[in-house]
């Protein structure tokens, strides 16, 4: 027989799936993809039904949320008997030990902490009592055998002590489900605010929480991860530093933003990816979303941009007067004879600072003029000794990059493309309506939008402003999206 009459050889479920994957990449961008389908597995192909597995539920719920329609239309692009997507939640959960013995036990003997090593804030839950710091600090060789010293929990951190509102309530109930869950549920959880507004309060209160209930937990700071990592480096001791790592729980890592250094990266990267693949939790918070840390290694940011990934945004007048409440409580508890005007609170949440630290700093402020000077607490005394503390009331100024950033977060694209020349749709249209908010709320001309868009020509802008109006007199859900991002722009 000729080799050109051989019948072609049938593609599989596999091929069909590579194929598929090939057009999602395509339409979406790599960076989407790499966050929403890069873990998605086939499981069987058959009777019309095909069945995909991811790690997490919140994948699972994403991907039927806004990609599920998609999904069956490429499908049925490649076979026309595909009429059902099934997603399901692979892997087993890790169990964890029924008590704080069996805890003990199931750690390996490198990583149980040792008599005499410092107070470590990685905790074998329950087992031991805190240990007296040695007068000698222990080199990193003996913290990578003993077990990792992490950074310390503040006891006044507490789900408790969280005052909270409409700005920080889905962060904090993502916070008091994984310190209490006894399976994974979001894994990464990302946590993204500004200074001042809770991100530490809750990475630790967290922590606290999940070590009480008898799980070995780990909280670090960035540059303290960088910095042990680098000690093992010079000890040669990294080994046992990585493995130490993995054995662990829970996994916080806060102010990811100053994580830098390309080796430490890829190994905090690694260590990322074994503890979800081992069904532990891992925690991470930072000053700004994931697209917007530039200085991360970019598979870094696709891995926690994949998890679970939710902002805490300025509080509003209520929630900064309920922190200030909650903090004058404490005080009265210490100091009984202390009294503050509510008038006065009033005129602190509306006028100081937008964060709860600003707003414990100024009453701290006024606590400290009533137990020196013995005066009260007036309106005038408020109004005189918080004058350098008073926020400016004028109206904000919207940035392009403030535009960038709210659109990119919107729309599931990153701030590089926007910038970028790719003229995909799920690209070209957040890009138009990016470029038509920057004019219409920022007093740039066209030829500087268009230079920091990638330096596009102005009359480039131009057709896109027109269009977005075009359209959205014509669409009123267009219309609503953008009056949507004008209103988060001005919040």
């Amino acid at each position: 027989m000729n080799l050109q009459e051989l019948p072609a050889p049938e593609m599989t479920g596999a091929d069909h799936w590579t194929r598929v994957k090939k057009r999602l990449r395509a339409e979406l961008g790599e960076d989407v993809f790499s966050s929403w389908f890069a873990r998605v597995d086939l499981e069987n192909h058959a009777d019309g039904t095909v069945r995909l597995s991811v790690p997490t539920r919140f994948l699972k719920q994403w991907i039927q949320s806004h990609y599920h329609e998609r999904l069956v239309g490429l499908w049925k692009h490649e076979c026309e008997d595909v009429h059902r997507i099934e997603l399901t939640v692979r892997g087993a959960v890790r169990a964890r030990p029924a008590n704080a013995a069996a805890a003990a036990r199931s750690l390996s003997p490198a990583a149980r902490p040792v008599a005499g090593s410092a107070s470590m804030t990685v905790v074998d839950g329950g087992r031991s009592q805190p240990r007296p710091v040695s007068a000698a600090r222990p080199s990193p060789a003996q913290e990578t055998r003993d077990g990792l010293e992490g950074a310390s929990l503040d006891p006044k951190y507490t789900f408790a002590s969280f005052v909270e509102g409409e700005s920080n309530a889905l962060a904090l109930a993502a916070a008091r489900q994984i310190a209490t869950a006894s399976a994974v549920t979001f894994n990464p959880l990302y946590v993204h605010a500004s200074v001042g507004l809770g991100k530490t309060h809750l990475m630790q209160a967290g922590a606290a929480e999940a070590k009480a209930a008898g799980r070995r937990v780990l909280y670090l700071t960035a540059e303290h991860f960088m910095y042990r990592f680098v000690a093992a480096l010079k000890a040669q001791s990294a080994l046992a530093f990585k493995e130490t790592l993995r054995t662990i729980d829970l996994l916080l890592i806060d102010d990811m933003q100053f994580l830098h250094g390309k080796q430490v990266q890829q190994e905090f990267c690694h260590t990322l990816n074994a503890l979800i693949d081992g069904a532990r939790q891992v925690v991470v918070a930072a000053d700004r979303p994931p697209s917007d840390l530039e200085t991360l290694d970019d598979r870094v940011r696709s891995r926690l941009a994949g998890g679970l990934v939710v902002s805490i945004t300025e509080p509003d007048f209520g929630l900064r007067r309920a922190i200030l409440g909650n903090r004058v409580e404490t005080v009265r508890r210490a100091h009984s004879g202390f009294a503050i005007p509510e008038s006065v609170l009033d005129y602190v949440a509306r006028h100081v600072g937008n964060s709860g630290r600003d707003l414990e700093g100024a009453l701290n402020r006024l606590i400290a003029h009533n137990q020196l000077t013995s005066q009260p607490v007036t309106q005038e005394m408020a109004e005189a000794t918080l004058r350098d503390l008073v926020r400016n009331t004028e109206p904000r100024r919207v940035k392009i990059e403030d535009i960038q950033r709210v659109v990119s977060k919107h729309y599931n694209v990153s701030k590089a493309d926007l910038l970028s020349a790719r003229r995909t749709r799920t690209i070209v249209r957040p890009r138009q309506i990016a470029m038509f908010l920057a004019k219409m709320m920022t007093p740039r001309s066209l030829p500087e939008i268009g230079r920091r868009f990638g330096n596009r020509d102005h009359t480039t802008v131009l057709h896109a402003v027109r269009k977005i109006e075009e359209m959205s007199r014509a669409d009123a859900n267009l219309a609503q999206e953008i009056d949507l991002l004008r209103r988060m722009l001005d919040a």
